[in-house]
């Protein structure tokens, strides 16, 4: 029997990448199947990238930008009254998006993620059914990356009050810090307002119930196998990482593996990002240089020559910390590209050991060179892991599969809500 056609609103405040690649797809594909699908987001979304636009109509809806204040207090309380100001301006966006959505006679809201808070309050004010695609919470209030930002202050070996130095680094802190709890708390209360949360991987529903207390469920995503597919160019000595070029990527963990192939049988590193933290490239470069690694930077280049890369790669070296899925490893499978991972985050539930990729048991270099060098040399062993993997993919991530479990998930939520 076929399933009822909706009327679906999306709200999003997007970046280029993951995200918006899989909120594209769901969009897509909804579409295709006859739902009518509108959304809302503010201008702080990414336009350029895979824009909704294309296939539906979207509403940019203005957000508000906030002004520092002047006068000494001011600066002090700068970094607080910064996080406040923000999230009000981001509150009044959402009523005006949800406004917009309750007089247009939709089923359910389809949120997803906020460049800024990853939770935004829409859910406190639309009055269908509601859910949210989160790809994770906030992390860097939850992890260390690289360090917790509520950690005290070094201690100072004098109490802190004779110090005025250190007096007004400790306030400043205490200010900083009490900023960070109004966003957590506000993440969370935004969260609880959905009926329902849909994660990308078993590890992310982890995430969402150690940073919330809030059960969610795991809805797989897809991989487009009609652009990420094999092109049949020759495979070069290289070795390719695909993901934004900053501190979460864990670039120095690909480096170092790459540094303990013996010189001569060294291949390069090319790493593809849709934005990179320039500072942080410059330091990769720089220990790239030190450790003899041929480090080569693509930054904001076009699918299909991120499809191109991914063919010439002899394999993908995966190093982010905790991901919570990744698209790059099954995209880099599509193509018939076999990867050598980190086994942490969402990434162990897409690559099977051996079958279409090898998992390192931990930030090993020595381990992961072995592997890198294992595929550059046995080109039966990468041929038919190549094979493999392109279809693996094929099986079970097709973005086909990626919308039925979806549908079936929007379906259950209105039964529920009937």
């Amino acid at each position: 029997m076929k399933p009822p056609t909706l009327k679906i609103a999306v709200w999003h405040n997007l970046p280029s990448g993951g995200g918006k690649r899989a909120l594209f797809h769901h969009v897509k594909g909804l579409v295709e199947r006859g739902h009518t699908v509108e959304s809302w987001c503010p201008p702080t979304a990414d336009q350029t990238y895979l824009p909704l636009g294309d296939l539906i109509k979207e509403s940019i809806v203005p957000l508000a930008e906030t002004q520092p204040k002047a006068g000494r207090i001011a600066n002090l309380l700068s970094p607080y009254q910064t996080m406040v100001d923000k999230i009000q301006a981001m509150d009044i966006h959402c009523q005006q998006c949800a406004e917009e959505i309750n007089k247009g006679d939709f089923d359910v809201l389809f949120a997803n993620a906020c460049t800024f808070f990853r939770t935004t309050s829409i859910a406190r004010y639309v009055n269908i059914p509601k859910f949210l695609y989160l790809q994770e919470p906030y992390r860097w209030l939850y992890e260390a990356l690289p360090k917790l930002p509520w950690l005290a202050l070094p201690p100072f070996d004098k109490p802190w009050w004779t110090s005025r130095s250190y007096s007004l680094a400790f306030l400043r802190n205490q200010i900083e810090v009490q900023g960070f709890r109004v966003q957590a708390r506000e993440e969370l209360l935004n969260a609880e307002a959905f009926d329902l949360i849909l994660v990308n991987s078993l590890f992310s529903r982890e995430s969402v119930q150690r940073a919330y207390g809030i059960d969610s469920k795991v809805c797989y995503l897809g991989v487009d196998a009609e652009l990420f597919k094999p092109l049949n160019l020759p495979r070069q000595k290289s070795v390719v990482g695909l993901g934004s070029i900053y501190i979460g990527k864990g670039l120095e963990r690909a480096v170092n593996a790459v540094a303990t192939i013996e010189k001569k049988d060294r291949p390069s590193l090319v790493w593809i990002g849709n934005f990179s933290d320039l500072s942080y490239q410059n330091e990769i470069i720089k220990l790239a240089t030190s450790m003899g690694v041929e480090f080569i930077p693509k930054v904001r280049v076009s699918d299909d020559e991120v499809v191109k890369l991914l063919n010439e790669a002899s394999v993908m070296l995966y190093t982010p910390i905790l991901e919570p899925f990744g698209f790059a490893p099954l995209e880099a499978n599509a193509c018939g590209t076999p990867v050598v991972a980190i086994a942490e985050g969402g990434i162990r539930e897409t690559i099977k050991d051996g079958i279409n990729g090898f998992l390192i048991n931990g930030n090993e270099p020595v381990e992961m060179g072995k592997a890198i060098s294992k595929i550059l040399n046995n080109k039966e062993l990468a041929d038919n892991m190549g094979k493999n993997a392109r279809s693996y993919v094929l099986e079970q991530w097709s973005w086909e599969r990626g919308i039925d479990r979806l549908e079936k998930c929007i379906l259950n939520l209105l039964c529920q809500k009937a």
